[in-house]
């Protein structure tokens, strides 16, 4: 059979068209930049979670120990008041007891 030429109106091919390439998946990362990309999360959200962890422990020890510290520090702060009480009593005895210049 003999090579027929088509129409004018029949479209015809004029270039070569190739498939689509297909789509690519992501590659997937190494268990090393997985490993890295968890710990880094774990090491953010770890630092936020510890400090306020240790911020609730310390303040509740410390509302335990402010009577305790309180009371500390006002026996600590009457007897410092009292030697310097007493002190000041033993000087002026002894200024007392001492002659006093003339010229009074």
């Amino acid at each position: 059979m003999a090579s027929r030429t088509p129409p004018r109106y029949v479209p015809t091919l004029t270039e070569v068209v190739s498939a689509p390439a297909p789509a690519r998946q992501p590659a997937r990362p190494s268990q090393e930049q997985l490993v890295n990309r968890i710990m880094q999360r774990i090491d953010l959200t770890l630092d936020k979670r510890l400090r306020e962890a240790i911020a609730s422990v310390v303040l509740e020890h410390s509302r335990a120990l402010a009577p305790a510290l309180r009371e500390e520090v006002e026996a600590v702060v009457g007897a410092v008041v009292a030697e310097a009480l007493a002190d000041e009593l033993v000087n002026e005895v002894r200024a007392g007891s001492e002659p006093r210049p003339s010229g009074d």
